[in-house]
């Protein structure tokens, strides 16, 4: 199942899986219309998600200023709006980032 995309007025939405405290930093492929995003840092003080939001904008070739935490800031599963970007150059720059393309 391909990650989820949703078009909101603001940007695109997506939903994020995340293993923090993982071994990597890394875009680990896709489960459940989720990105699968493992990160070093421990899920504490909110640094697994300004590192899970690094991770994103590598990626993804996204500016930090376009990726925004929406929900989800205690929970693994997070959804973020990225900002500035047309829904299907997004799906692409995914698709390059799991070796989809």
């Amino acid at each position: 199942m391909p990650v989820e995309l949703r078009q909101e007025s603001g940007g695109v939405v997506f939903g994020v899986k995340v293993h923090a405290g993982g071994r990597e930093n890394t875009v680990r492929g896709e489960h459940d219309g989720l990105l699968k995003v493992s990160v070093t840092q421990a899920p504490e003080k909110g640094k697994a998600n300004a590192a899970v939001t690094e991770v994103l904008c590598d990626a993804l070739n996204l500016r930090r200023s376009q990726l925004s935490l929406i929900s989800g800031a205690t929970d693994s599963r997070k959804q973020f709006l990225a900002a500035d970007i047309a829904i299907d150059e997004l799906r692409k720059r995914i698709a390059v980032a799991l070796g989809d393309d």
